[in-house]
């Protein structure tokens, strides 16, 4: 049985497009970084060019790559299952803050230039949120 989404009839397919590209975007990104710091030991992201790696505890760094992962998960299994899409929007938000932790600690560190990644990031993450929320949200499966 096939069914068809009535929110792209009443928002256009652009929308909808254009969440899933950034949705798809933004999950590579933190599927990436998080495995990264799930795997690698901490003189191997030292040499990556993570210079914040060598004064942080290893605990942090896994749980910070965890997240990163949980994050990117939650960004499409639940829109694309539409199990529970709602989590979609609560996953993005959660990399919304992790960027605005990790932009304060760059900042802190004097890592300028890693900041505007880090914006990057959260516009995007705060793009999905708001277009799931208001432009193309996803109805849960009946």
């Amino acid at each position: 049985m096939t069914t068809i989404d009535t929110n792209t009839t009443k928002t256009g397919k652009g929308w909808t497009i254009g969440l899933w590209i950034a949705q798809a975007a933004l999950a590579a990104m933190f599927l990436m970084a998080g495995f990264m710091k799930l795997t690698s030991a901490p003189a191997e992201m030292v040499a990556m060019g993570l210079a914040w790696v060598e004064n942080a505890p290893v605990i942090l760094i896994r749980f910070i790559g965890l997240a990163e992962v949980a994050g990117a998960v939650g960004l499409i299994l639940p829109a694309a299952t539409r199990i529970m899409p709602e989590l979609t929007k609560l996953a993005a938000a959660g990399l919304a803050v992790i960027m605005v932790l990790a932009a304060a600690f760059h900042i802190y560190r004097g890592e300028l230039e890693v900041v505007p990644m880090n914006a990057v990031l959260f516009a995007l993450a705060a793009f999905v949120i708001w277009g799931r929320t208001k432009k193309a949200p996803i109805a849960p499966r009946s």
